[in-house]
């Protein structure tokens, strides 16, 4: 069976609270996209940052765009903090000049993640 995806309305709202709440002022909103998908067949993943890279964008004369996916069979599943902690994971792969690349697990990792939830939180 294929892989679905499906528009995420319900994650695109949460991408855009937590975002807000913790200050990730360099994510413009009309350039982020959110899917849900299911029938992954990745082993372990919950969710995906897509981005479109610069020689896309420069081709197609477009800007910026970023995808966040959530795999519906593992993140569904997921208390609300881990689903809140997966969320922030995604969003700061998204770097400030919001050009078409990522922040690498070097920067994005759980010490960094459980920082930002807990301002998140207060």
């Amino acid at each position: 069976m294929p892989i679905k995806y499906e528009s995420a309305p319900d994650i695109m709202s949460r991408l855009y609270e937590i975002a807000k709440k913790i200050g990730m002022v360099h994510i413009r909103f009309s350039g982020v996209y959110a899917v849900r998908s299911r029938k992954s067949q990745s082993r372990g993943t919950i969710a995906r940052c897509h981005a479109l890279s610069k020689i896309w964008q420069k081709c197609l004369e477009v800007e910026a765009v970023y995808i966040i996916e959530v795999i519906s069979e593992r993140f569904d599943r997921m208390s609300q903090e881990e689903q809140d902690k997966t969320l922030i994971h995604e969003l700061m792969h998204i770097p400030k000049c919001f050009g078409g690349g990522f922040k690498h697990h070097n920067v994005v990792n759980e010490r960094s993640v459980n920082k930002l939830y807990r301002v998140y939180k207060s």
